[in-house]
């Protein structure tokens, strides 16, 4: 297989209480640099470490990645489209829980389970 070009890598975590995961990943060296606590989510990053918080959102932590960002949640100039990367998996054989529309362009994602099932998300937001 290929090289994939994933893009900008964080960690989706599932918390209880925003607000005390926030303060906690504070005393870690994480500054809030994105989201929006009011909707229960926000983005966090120490360095190069980006991880978010979602408060009620989904079950278990994903590992995401993000096409066409870099670590900074900027554009980058040159990217592998979520529909490449979508067919480069399925020849691949790997099985998709959701899938992008194949017809489509810009923002979609995917998601699969790694084989001890855990959720990685694809998600391109450009």
């Amino acid at each position: 297989m290929a090289k994939m070009d994933l893009g900008a890598f964080s960690v989706s975590l599932a918390v209880k209480d925003l607000s005390a995961s926030r303060a906690f990943y504070e005393t870690l060296g994480f500054e809030a640099m994105g989201g929006d606590p009011e909707q229960n989510w926000l983005i966090m990053k120490n360095g190069t470490h980006v991880i978010g918080l979602f408060q009620g959102m989904f079950d278990s932590n994903i590992l995401t990645f993000n096409p066409g960002w870099d670590q900074n949640a900027q554009p980058t100039e040159k990217f592998t489209d979520i529909r490449a990367l979508q067919a480069q998996l399925k020849s691949a054989g790997v099985n998709l829980t959701s899938e992008a529309d194949e017809a489509g362009s810009g923002p979609a994602s995917l998601m699969l389970s790694d084989p001890d099932g855990n959720t990685i998300l694809i998600d391109q937001h450009r």
